[in-house]
């Protein structure tokens, strides 16, 4: 019977499969997956024999020259930790820099007889190491034979040769294991495997031929070797400073750095380029999306984890993540850049940590903060989308540039804080601080919104009833108004600004943002007339729980009289200038005759804020007004960053390494009320591991006292850091200098 003709019989489908999806692999892709793992290795044998066994077996190689023993020369005062700056490290292993030499002591069974002896010193990285691919590299004692990174016998008597290897300047940095192996005409014999023979390669700032090379000692000294750090927060009028211990030699942090990489399944043949390290890391430092080091956390509640404004340093943070392989909480800008730049410097890369005041946050991506106002010069507050955050802190990290035309190298700008997306993950960098500056934000990586953030202009536009929208006021200068860093051996801080940007209002400012529109960038191109009256708003210092008065002056600049309907509003803000509560809203209409000016006080009791208030403890001002006469708009803004009470640290003893000593931090309670979930951490670079206190309740008007016993380890000027934090009270600090001798 023929089947044709036959029609298919529908069935349903089956079901779909349970459970989570299988991995996907490399399986049909590549012939071995990608070597991705820094922890994972391969044994080489000891023993490689050439050929096929003898009818007798192999011959043994026991009268060929022996390897006894393999002096790393690791101790934290040999030579090569002294001359490679690693000395600090807390590690008991080899720790070397690239592109520079350092020496390897070997005793053999006999006198090494170089006509006769053949041997190599093997380095072995990752689980599947090749010679082409650079992971595995044997170094050659002469000079006929010498491979990528060069070998010298530099010493030889009786049993024992040392060995100076210099690495290739560009090769890839981690952990590699080092093998001795001894060529005999029937075979090859090596040492066998020994982690006390494991060794780091970082990068190296004190070698030209490097791509991190920095040529200024005291900047080198400040960005790769300095553990202390100073971090500006606050307002563009009240700088406020925050201590922060950055640990990168701490016992664990180096290996947690690594740690970072491996999980991001970052290939190990691209760890040689800074610049390939910088932008993962810049993924892997937030967890949004890749399970990376911080959860980002602005809304105030920090119940499962630790708030942002109580760590002290970085050491907590990196080891919690390495061993729990879970992102920590919680983190927001000045965390992340924190953590950074502990990573940066600890890998060799030259990085400081950089405040922007007034960062623009641009929601659609033009150069332009978009405030919208109502008919009556109110700001509408649903429909201004943009917001400007009163500071925000990102990296910048030394290397040359070779994927960009020349003069584009030296600093650039990495930011691990989630903001938005590039090449769909959130990570920023790196841009080239020259390119911002120049407006050639054509250049990778994101430099257009770096270039936003710190040249874009605030528009204030007024809504009409019927929905359309005319620019009423542009002001150039309010965004990026100050850039800072710490000074390199200083406390004192350094500012930038004119390394991002030209002068306000100069024709190469001009040239710069001309540049940066042709590669896309939308100004406003509106120039409203300015208004004939001015508005100045007073710089007040006020502390958490005062009441104060807050003074308007209108001054009119023209020959007639002028009525100013005014719209006051104070509001609590997040420090991203995003808007808590409004505690304050004012209308006055002032008069103002011909060339005269006249005062508005507005009185704000501490009852007002005080149960509105957000950690930073920042009050926004924004005044704005219609001019009757001329239908013109003023505008004024101004950030009042309330005073905390401080911590009083006390540091006693001897002052010398080795030796005891006490910290003890104290702390009163200003206020009526009782704080309740106390946290007190404490901890101080090359002095002190983190530490911390936990006081269910400090009544009002009550003080409390914690002593700590440290032993120094490190000689030198250091700080013990200690932060307060509770629900109720956030960012309390204070810190103590001390110097210890050796």
């Amino acid at each position: 019977m023929s089947d044709q003709g036959a029609t298919a019989i529908p069935s349903p489908a089956p079901p779909p499969p349970t459970g989570p999806p299988p991995k996907v692999t490399n399986r049909g892709r590549s012939t071995v997956p990608i070597d991705s793992s820094n922890s994972e290795t391969t044994d080489f044998p000891e023993i490689e024999y050439f050929g096929a066994p003898g009818p007798r077996g192999f011959p043994p190689l026991t009268e060929y020259l022996d390897i006894w023993d393999v002096d790393m020369m690791k101790k934290p005062n040999e030579s090569n930790k002294m001359e490679h700056h690693t000395m600090l490290f807390s590690s008991d292993y080899l720790i070397v820099r690239r592109g520079q030499e350092f020496q390897v002591k070997m005793n053999f069974n006999r006198p090494y007889k170089p006509g006769e002896d053949k041997f190599a010193v093997e380095f072995i990285i990752g689980s599947s190491p090749q010679f082409s691919k650079g992971t595995y590299i044997p170094v050659f004692p002469t000079k006929e034979r010498q491979s990528s990174w060069e070998g010298r016998i530099t010493d030889a008597s009786d049993n024992t040769v040392t060995m100076g290897i210099t690495p290739a300047a560009n090769c890839i940095v981690g952990k590699y294991h080092l093998y001795v192996a001894v060529l005999t005409p029937h075979g090859v014999r090596r040492t066998r495997r020994d982690k006390s023979r494991d060794l780091y390669i970082l990068f190296n700032p004190w070698v030209a031929a490097d791509a991190v090379f920095l040529d200024d000692e005291s900047e080198r000294e400040e960005c790769v070797m300095t553990e202390m750090g100073i971090i500006y927060h606050g307002a563009y009028d009240d700088i406020a400073e925050r201590d922060w211990n950055y640990g990168q030699f701490n016992y664990g942090v180096l290996d947690a750095c690594l740690y970072i990489m491996d999980r991001s399944e970052m290939p190990i043949t691209n760890r040689g380029d800074p610049i390939k390290v910088t932008r993962k890391a810049s993924a892997m430092l937030n967890s949004r999306d890749d399970e990376g080091v911080l959860v980002g956390n602005w809304s105030g509640d920090y119940t499962y984890g630790v708030a942002p404004t109580s760590w002290t340093g970085s050491t907590d943070i990196l080891l919690g993540y390495a061993s729990s392989k879970m992102p920590v909480c919680y983190a927001q800008c000045w965390v992340y850049a924190a953590v950074f730049n502990t990573f940066l410097r600890c890998l060799g890369i030259p990085s400081r940590v950089v405040t922007n005041y007034y960062s623009a946050h641009d929601n659609d991506g033009n150069l332009k903060t978009d405030i919208i106002l109502d008919d009556n010069g109110r700001i509408d507050r649903n429909r201004t989308k943009d917001s400007i955050w009163n500071y925000h802190c990102w990296n910048e990290c030394y290397m040359s540039r070779p994927d960009l035309p020349a003069g584009f190298g030296g600093w650039q700008v990495v930011d691990s804080t989630p903001q938005e997306t590039s090449d769909g993950m959130y990570r920023c960098g790196p841009a080239s601080v020259q390119a911002i500056k120049h407006g050639q934000i054509c250049f990778p990586f994101d430099a257009p919104f770096v270039f936003a953030e710190v040249n874009s202009d605030v528009v204030f536009y007024s809504r009409s009833s019927d929905g359309t929208m005319e620019p009423v006021k542009v002001n150039r200068t309010h965004v990026g108004r100050m850039i800072l860093t710490k000074a390199a051996g200083d406390v004192t801080r350094h500012d930038i600004t004119d390394q991002y940007k030209f002068s306000e209002g100069s024709t190469e400012e001009r040239t710069v943002l001309e540049k940066a529109e042709e590669f896309g960038c939308k100004r406003e191109m509106s120039e409203p007339p300015p208004a004939d009256v001015d508005l100045v708003l007073p710089t007040l210092e006020i502390s958490v729980g005062d009441g104060f008065e807050l003074s308007l002056e209108f001054i009119n600049r023209s020959e007639q009289r002028r009525t100013v309907d005014a719209y006051i509003s104070g509001s609590v803000v997040y420090y991203t200038g995003v808007t808590s509560t409004e505690f304050l809203f004012t209308t006055p209409r002032m008069t103002i005759g011909p060339q005269k000016s006249v005062k508005e006080l507005v009185v704000v009791e501490s009852k007002n804020y005080m149960k509105y208030l957000v950690e930073q403890a920042n009050l926004n001002f924004i005044v704005t007004g219609k001019i009757k006469e001329t239908g013109q708009i003023v505008s004024a803004m101004k950030v009042v960053t309330l005073r905390n009470p401080k911590l009083v640290v006390e540091v006693s003893g001897e002052g010398k390494v080795s030796e005891e000593m006490m910290a003890t931090v104290q702390f009163t309670n200003p206020f009526s009320f009782n704080l309740e979930g106390v946290y007190i951490r404490m901890e101080g670079p090359g002095i002190m591991m983190p530490k911390f206190k936990y006081y269910s309740l400090i009544p009002g008007g009550s003080s409390l006292t914690w002593s700590e016993l440290f032993t120094p380890h490190r000689a030198g000027r250091s700080r013990v850091i200690a932060t307060l934090d509770c629900p109720a009270l956030r960012q309390v600090h204070g810190q103590a200098s001390v110097t210890i001798d050796p």
